[in-house]
């Protein structure tokens, strides 16, 4: 028999990493799930899959993406477990919630080096035990942030668009050695990113975007609830793009996610800002101008005039 395929899959503890990590390993895939906790994430795959302490197609790796000791040692156990692997998968990410004066410089650190420098440096190691097989699939998992900037969510849009643009640099670089390039655009699964427990919330209810808030929870919660679909169909479309040949794909997993990049293409940039403004029940242009909440926060001119002056 031949030797089943090797997927590395990072964030493969929770959410769409675990769902796609037991759904793969049920197809025959040899899995190699990245993660920070091994031992409680290996605990619940074995038990989601079946699989025995010592299987050979399960994999338990650690990996911090925010630490470059841990990503360049989980590159080394890939490739002695596996070889050179045939997919690998960046799932892994965080997000955030809140304006753009709400959000810590901390917090763009964290994103960026979660996100987009942590993926890149695995990358970066496995490409050439990749490039030497001649075969293999990069899937970049991006959202619907990674189409349009939106609202409250800035570097999370702004991590999820440097990704996709370093997918299509990275596709024209690879292709000539067999190796594809996949964005796969998720839209909304009830997963814990969209919880709590998956985001850092950085929203100041009471502040000056108290007004946008307000109407953008509410909404944005009513429409996660609805539109929320199992991580398993996420898993189902993960298995079909790594069957892909082509050198590049941008595509979409979920019918809110096919809907948004259709209307990106058809409607120009204003009436997508609109229409984004008009879902969420964000006051229109100018409306807040003069109020109380645009001097909030703002030092008084003569109070920080003598302070100035001692």
């Amino acid at each position: 028999m031949a030797e089943p395929r090797s997927v590395v899959i990072t964030g493969a503890s929770r959410g769409l990493g675990f769902a796609s990590a037991s759904h793969l390993y049920r197809r025959g895939w040899r899995v190699v799930a990245a993660m920070r906790s091994v031992d409680a994430g290996m605990d619940r795959l074995r038990t989601a899959t079946g699989a025995a302490d010592d299987d050979p197609r399960l994999i338990g790796v650690a990996l911090d993406l925010t630490d470059a000791a841990s990503v360049a040692a989980a590159a080394k156990s890939i490739e002695e477990a596996v070889g050179a692997p045939y997919g690998l998968v960046h799932n892994a990410g965080i997000s955030a919630a809140g304006m753009i004066e709400e959000a810590p410089m901390s917090l763009w650190e964290r994103m960026f080096a979660t996100n987009i420098f942590g993926p890149v440096a695995l990358t970066k190691a496995l490409l050439p035990s990749m490039r030497k097989a001649g075969r293999g699939r990069i899937i970049l998992v991006s959202s619907a942030g990674g189409v349009r900037g939106m609202p409250a969510t800035a570097p999370y849009s702004a991590v999820k668009g440097a990704l996709e643009r370093w997918g299509e640099s990275m596709a024209g670089e690879v292709a000539s050695f067999g190796i594809g390039v996949t964005i796969l655009v998720t839209g909304t699964y009830d997963t814990e990113i969209i919880t709590d427990a998956g985001t850092t919330d950085n929203r100041d209810l009471d502040g000056p975007y108290a007004a946008h808030h307000g109407t953008m929870d509410k909404r944005g919660r009513a429409m996660m609830k609805r539109a929320a679909k199992s991580p398993d169909r996420f898993a189902t479309g993960l298995a079909k793009a790594l069957e892909g040949s082509a050198p590049f794909v941008r595509r979409s997993v979920g019918s809110d996610a096919r809907m948004l990049l259709i209307a990106d293409r058809l409607l120009p940039d204003a009436a997508m800002h609109h229409m984004t403004r008009l879902m969420m029940g964000i006051p229109r242009f100018g409306a807040l101008r003069g109020s109380p909440a645009a001097t909030m926060g703002v030092p008084d001119p003569q109070t920080q005039e003598s302070e100035n002056h001692g």
